[in-house]
């Protein structure tokens, strides 16, 4: 807690913003909140909640971080510095002039401009709180950042980010029990690599593109090998390498995702993330989910029926990706450490290249081209994992991803 120099009788136990404000007021020093004689009358600007131009000069209403609105006041625009926050604010006026002129903006915010302006500051500064706990959290070295233009929906209500499976109850990973002994996995003899030694081909190429079809299993190499971290082998537990924008969708599908940057074809993307629960618990919490026309129950039936992964309060970046049904991604499931045939990973690699600033999506109900599928000889026994409703209510969900190809229904 901070040291205060000047009378100690100050309640400490406040929030530091408020503790920084309590100093100022009262003319007090502190070296751990950064106050001295020299920038005691210096106060931070939280947020600019109103505008005004006179003849000689432009003013800001300025909210004080650390006050209640009640000290706001009128600034000259010279005594302010806070360049971010007026470009975020004169945004915010532009988008609610074009509103006026299109007679869209709601009624109770025809008479009071600033309460249209106070809403966005106020949810740009949700947003952005959001965005640092997101890259706080993450351990990819992709950044996470956060965008909503269309309207005032903050960050979502009982949602956890996780980088890797939760486990549920009654539910154990087993750990690999073996790794390889290679020193380069691209050339040594493939049944000496951890795919050769599953009876399987290497998945990736030398640039860690995919090069299998959709429905073939990947084997990366895993903690026991002895391969180092550079390993061509080693693309999905690397991580996310991309910077991704988690932003409002304008056409009423919630949040999405989108990239910042190219992302070239047979890339991984992203992993899909979420609580791994039993068949019988997804069963009760589908029934639910049915209710709200949620899709975050993805079916993990790669041999066996039994498990599924549920990403509606637990996940990753891949809890807010869009279903189309012409997705720009594609699953593959991966074992790394677990061996277990019934628990793979789910990972999204780029059917195509995809332009930085396009939205990432893939297909809810996956399906597998049966051409594809004769040409890797794949075991008749797998089928890909599903994520959807619960089976035995099946919901006529409306698509709205535009494609040409469109189903028109999600289920």
């Amino acid at each position: 807690m901070a040291e205060i120099l000047k009378d100690c009788s100050l309640p400490c136990k406040l929030p530091l913003d408020e503790l920084e404000a309590l100093c100022r007021t009262e003319k007090l020093y502190c070296h751990e909140l950064g106050v001295n004689r020299a920038n005691v009358n210096e106060y931070e600007v939280e947020y600019l909640c109103d505008y005004k131009r006179t003849q000689v000069e432009e003013f800001y209403f300025v909210k004080w971080k650390g006050f209640s609105d009640s000290v706001n006041s009128w600034e000259p625009k010279r005594n302010l510095k806070c360049p971010k926050l007026m470009k975020a604010f004169h945004q915010d006026l532009d988008s609610i002039l074009k509103l006026q002129k299109r007679r869209a903006l709601p009624k109770r915010l025809e008479k009071n401009m600033s309460l249209f302006l106070v809403q966005k500051a106020k949810l740009r500064q949700s947003l952005q709180q959001w965005e640092a706990d997101l890259n706080q959290t993450s351990i990819h070295s992709g950044r996470i950042f956060v965008s909503n233009e269309v309207d005032f929906e903050g960050p979502p209500k009982n949602f956890t980010y996780i980088n890797n499976y939760k486990v549920g109850p009654g539910i154990v990973l087993d750990e690999m029990a073996v790794g390889c002994e290679c020193k380069n996995c691209m050339e040594e003899p493939v049944n000496g690599c951890c795919p050769g030694a599953s009876y399987h081909r290497m998945a990736y190429n030398n640039k860690g593109q995919v090069k299998i079809q959709p429905g073939k299993p990947i084997y990366e190499c895993n903690s026991r090998c002895s391969c180092g971290p550079d390993c061509p082998n080693r693309v999905v537990q690397r991580g996310i390498q991309f910077d991704l924008c988690i932003f409002k969708t304008e056409n009423g599908r919630g949040w999405g995702v989108r990239t910042l940057q190219h992302i070239k074809k047979n890339t991984f993307v992203m992993e899909y993330v979420g609580e791994i629960i039993t068949n019988d618990e997804a069963e009760k919490r589908g029934h639910l989910y049915d209710c709200q026309g949620s899709t975050y129950l993805f079916d993990l039936d790669y041999v066996d029926d039994v498990y599924t992964v549920d990403a509606a309060h637990l996940g990753n970046i891949s809890h807010f990706v869009n279903h189309s049904c012409n997705p720009n991604l594609q699953v593959f499931n991966v074992f790394i450490d677990n061996i277990d045939e019934r628990l793979p990973r789910i990972a999204l690699f780029s059917t195509r290249a995809i332009r930085a600033g396009e939205e990432l999506t893939f297909d809810y109900k996956i399906q597998i081209d049966p051409v594809d599928t004769e040409s890797t000889k794949m075991d008749s026994s797998f089928s890909l994992a599903e994520l959807s409703p619960s089976p035995k209510k099946r919901l006529r969900v409306e698509c709205r991803c535009g494609s040409e190809s469109c189903r028109k229904y999600l289920f």
